[in-house]
């Protein structure tokens, strides 16, 4: 039906209040459409949805005012009675988009807050160029008229950055995001085509004129707000406010390529003023260069640490039993040998040691391979619990475990597999290899004595302690 009215709003006849009451009608109709969405939601959930609406509504009523006040006063100059209700549309957006990034997404995500604000410098530099700044545009109107002109842009501006921060972000990417963005992205072009019309001088009030121009921008706005009625009413607004999982810093090519065009903006102004023969605005491009060029940098900066960030994952998973969480076989033969180091150096016995739960196929097969895993799992918490902070206990394969004593000596070994054996859970229990360090062998041959140990321990009848016959 929104379509439809759209549409048929180009055809209405340009005599009288037709196209003002269309407008109003269905601008009014699309924030009561986001009021009643709003009321379908959780309580908490709705106060986004009422500053939306109420922006629609103030925007819309603005275009009465301004009807009334140019067929009753003549008032057509900026300022007009209308503008601040059409400006109202800014900060009510903003800050329904604010309410929905503090419920999606931490404000402290760093990556989106450097994108949206290179995204924001690039298109603000190209604004203040053309709009902001321009001597004849100010030459030509009072500061007021000025200061309303200007408005305009710098929120384009504020709801530009917003919506790059909240698509940035984590949260929900249903419907409902989607038909929110689609609707800013519409006055974004809607207000940019008045800006474009505004700078061609008289082509421009020609074009304003025209009725199909002018209706085509004006449908641009209803348009707009049907989205934010159809994002309101949409069954995933209800989840459009859920927070975040946490996201990665990854630069995919939609966003590389809208900051590399923003990034490039600075460039191009240079470029189009030095081909015009003069730079009128050197120091607004150099200040906009320098902060564009330091945000790429702090980019730059965020995805390095981001990168080294999961390299140190990557390198403790490499080194990290899955399932246990203890250090693995290649951390073990890591270690091993500069344990054997230090402790030549420092004159001190080292023992090491080789447990293997018993009967641990039986167990597999009696109660299924995931409480085999569950058993493992609370065996290794179980050990690593009566250790001291300098042993280590890693997996070595399977139900096989080792175990480094710095400083122990054979009874100090035992006594501490003594305590492993003790809390090992569900009634079960191992059988261990222990050997001493002659302080000559190498550290396969160590190993090797504990296994041999080990072996004897199974020979023997399971849930013992062994040491080697030549210690």
């Amino acid at each position: 039906m929104a379509a439809i009215a759209i549409v048929a709003y180009q055809f209405l006849p340009d005599a009288g209040w037709w196209t003002t009451i269309w407008q109003v009608t269905l601008g009014w109709a699309a924030a009561g459409a986001v009021v009643l969405g709003a009321r379908r939601q959780a309580r908490g959930d709705r106060t986004p949805w009422w500053f939306f609406a109420a922006g629609i509504f103030s925007n819309v009523a603005g275009i009465a005012v301004a009807h009334v006040s140019e067929a009753w006063w003549g008032l057509v100059d900026l300022p007009t009675p209308a503008d601040p209700f059409f400006l109202m549309l800014y900060p009510a957006f903003a800050i329904g988009l604010a309410l929905l990034i503090r419920r999606r997404d931490e404000w402290r995500n760093w990556t989106a807050l450097v994108d949206a604000t290179t995204i924001t410098t690039g298109f603000g530099l190209l604004a203040w160029v053309y709009v902001i700044d321009p001597v004849n545009v100010a030459a030509q109107m009072s500061r007021l008229a000025h200061a309303t002109q200007v408005a305009y842009p710098i929120g384009d501006l504020l709801l530009i950055a917003m919506m790059t921060r909240l698509l940035r972000g984590g949260g929900n990417r249903g419907p409902s995001l989607w038909w929110t963005s689609g609707a800013l992205v519409a006055l974004l072009i809607g207000d940019s085509a008045w800006v474009v019309m505004d700078n061609m001088g008289t082509t421009g009030l020609m074009l304003e004129d025209s009725p199909w121009v002018g209706r085509l921008v004006e449908s641009v706005f209803l348009t707009a707000f049907c989205c934010v009625a159809v994002a309101a009413l949409d069954p995933s607004a209800a989840r459009l406010a859920q927070p975040a999982a946490e996201r990665s810093a990854r630069l995919g090519p939609g966003l590389l390529a809208l900051l590399t065009g923003a990034s490039l903006i600075a460039p191009g102004l240079l470029a189009v003023q030095l081909h015009r023969g003069s730079v009128d605005n050197g120091w607004s491009i150099v200040i906009g260069s320098t902060a564009l060029f330091l945000l790429v940098v702090a980019r730059m900066a965020g995805l390095i640490r981001e990168v080294e960030r999961q390299a140190r994952q990557v390198r403790e998973l490499a080194r990290s039993d899955e399932l246990t969480g203890l250090p693995n076989r290649r951390a073990w033969n890591d270690e091993l040998p500069r344990a054997l180091e230090r402790a030549r150096r420092d004159h001190e016995p080292v023992a090491v040691a080789i447990v293997d739960l018993d009967h641990f196929k039986r167990f597999n097969d009696a109660y299924g391979h995931p409480a085999g895993d569950r058993l493992l799992k609370a065996a290794s918490a179980a050990w690593h619990g009566t250790l001291r902070k300098v042993d280590l206990i890693a997996r070595y394969g399977g139900e096989e475990f080792v175990v480094l004593l710095p400083g122990a000596d054979a009874a100090h070994g035992h006594e501490a597999l003594t305590r492993m054996l003790g809390a090992t859970p569900q009634g079960q229990t191992f059988s261990a290899g222990l050997a001493v360090w002659d302080g000559e062998e190498t550290s396969d041959e160590l190993l090797q004595r504990a296994d041999r140990a080990l072996y004897a321990a199974k020979e023997h009848g399971r849930n013992r302690i062994e040491m080697p016959a030549a210690a």
